[in-house]
Formats: structure tokens, C-alpha cells, sequence
């Protein structure tokens, strides 16, 4: 990850600049690259990559001026998106903007579903899941969304099971069995690889996975489902924003054959491409 950007955007954002570091915080989104600069926001690995793709391939054919912003965190690029530095943003799903809208009063919306990068469960103790050891220690993000997520991957192999009606919302306290009596340590996303040394498993974001040079398909002991899962990343906009022409390009880009094609060979499973919104 490219630390000297990062280190800066948070720098700027911590020390209250009004988040000029991530555009012009114009109303008319016109970020540092210009009015007709479409300036989004997010993580690394993979949205930073799929957009970098997409600004050196294929914008400029479809009369797309793209700038991106690179973030380290899941609160920063929505509170931009919101206070108008940004234009859009890709790394969030579904279930953690509804979240997000709720606690904070925010309204943004989502524009299309990109891809979905699968949660995984890593462990340098156990090659499987159900072999981790009474009491353990499994540490798991420490927001609501990404916590309900964890758990529901966890109870998907019967390590735990989880009370009837446990939504994307579900914490430790619905938890209906544990007969393994995993303990639960609430990180922030970004630590959760970091901790792989001290606890039996970590139950990690895929784009902290990947930009920790872990590889879902290689290293996780259990890996979320493509099927029927909420959880694909979505393009983000404040609501009234989603019929700007410029983000109606970067959406059909976004779902286009060339993207699902990058994304497949660059991947190989460890995220996956969504073709439609």
C-alpha cells in the first residue's frame, strides 16, 4: 500500500482541514483533478486496484476523468463522501452502509454492486476451523456489520450457533452455543491480521487480508460463499448524486466484461466479480 498517500489523507483528516486532503469538498464534486474529475474514494486492495485498472484502461475512452483516493479505514471515506470531498466511494457493502446511514445520520445510497471479496477466517494454529481449542481466542472486527459478518461465518461451520433471528447486526451476545468456549476479541479491521500471532484465529476483512499478503484462496481456513451472500462491494454516492453522468460511467465500467475479466485473472477466486447491479 502506497503509506507516504495514506499517512497524508489521515494526517490531514485527524488535524480537521476540512478533509481537503481528499478533494475540494465542493458540493458539485469537483475534486483536485479538476470540475470534470470524478474523485472517488478507497481501500488498496481490492477497490484502489480494480479503479486504477479502470483510470489506465479504460476512462478515458468512456470520457471518464477519474481521481482516486486511497483510505485505511471504513469511516473516513464515507464521512468525505458525505461532507463533499468525495464523489463516490467503492469498499463498503450493503448491510454496512445501511449501518453506517443509521448511526450517523448520513444518507448516502448505492449506485452497483462491483464484486465481492470473500471474508475469511486465518489462523496460524489450525488448518480447519473446528480444530481450533477449547478457549481459544478468535478476534473479529470490532464494528456491528463486520462483527454480525464474522460470527455468521463462524456459525456457517458450527463452531458457534447463533440465536434464531441473529440479523447482520449479531454480537457475541447471540451467541446460543459454544461448545468450544471460544473467547472473542473485538479489533479494529485494520489490526485483525496483526493479531494472528497471539490468538488461535482472526476473522478478516478480504482487502486487510490481501494487503497484508494474505491470500484468501490459499491462506484462509474458512472463506465466505459466494452464494446468496449480502456482502459484494458496492459504488456509493450522497443521495441525489446517482444520475451525475460521470458516475453513471464508472458504474457501467465497473460491471463491464473488461472489469470481470481483470478482476478474474488478477484474483483467481480470491475476489469475485459481480456483472450486474
Amino acid at each position: 500500500m502506497r503509506k507516504h498517500v495514506i499517512s497524508a489523507v489521515s494526517a490531514a483528516l485527524a488535524l480537521g482541514l476540512g478533509l481537503t486532503a481528499c478533494g475540494s469538498g465542493s458540493d458539485s464534486g469537483s475534486g483536485s483533478g479538476g470540475d470534470d474529475a470524478l474523485v472517488v474514494g478507497a481501500t488498496a486492495v481490492p477497490a484502489g486496484e480494480v479503479l486504477a485498472y479502470i483510470k489506465k484502461d479504460l476512462a478515458a475512452k468512456a470520457g471518464l476523468d477519474l481521481e482516486i483516493k486511497e483510505f485505511t479505514d471504513y469511516v473516513l471515506p464515507n464521512t468525505a463522501l458525505q461532507e463533499g470531498s468525495l464523489d463516490a466511494n467503492l469498499y463498503q457493502n450493503q448491510p454496512y452502509l445501511d449501518e453506517f446511514n443509521k448511526s450517523k445520520g448520513t444518507d448516502l445510497v448505492s449506485v452497483v454492486k462491483a464484486y465481492l471479496p470473500p471474508m475469511g477466517v486465518y489462523s496460524k494454529k489450525v488448518k480447519d476451523v473446528t480444530g481450533l481449542a477449547d478457549g481459544a481466542t478468535v478476534a473479529v472486527p470490532n464494528d456491528t456489520t463486520n462483527e454480525g459478518r464474522a460470527l455468521k461465518l463462524l456459525a456457517s461451520k458450527g463452531v458457534i450457533t447463533l440465536k434464531k433471528g441473529a440479523g447482520t447486526d449479531a454480537s457475541p451476545a447471540d451467541i446460543a452455543a459454544n461448545p468450544k468456549h471460544l473467547m472473542f476479541k473485538e479489533l479494529e479491521p485494520a489490526q485483525l491480521p496483526r493479531s494472528l500471532d497471539d490468538v488461535g484465529a482472526a476473522v478478516i476483512n478480504n482487502n486487510y487480508a490481501q494487503d497484508a499478503g494474505l491470500s484468501p484462496t490459499k491462506d484462509a481456513v474458512l472463506l465466505e460463499s459466494a452464494k446468496d451472500n449480502p456482502y459484494a462491494n458496492l459504488l456509493a454516492v450522497k443521495k441525489g448524486n446517482e444520475d451525475d453522468p460521470r458516475v453513471k460511467k464508472l458504474a457501467k465500467l465497473l460491471t463491464s466484461p473488461e472489469v470481470k475479466k481483470f478482476i478474474e485473472d488478477k484474483y483467481k477466486g480470491s475476489v469475485l466479480p459481480v456483472t450486474s447491479g
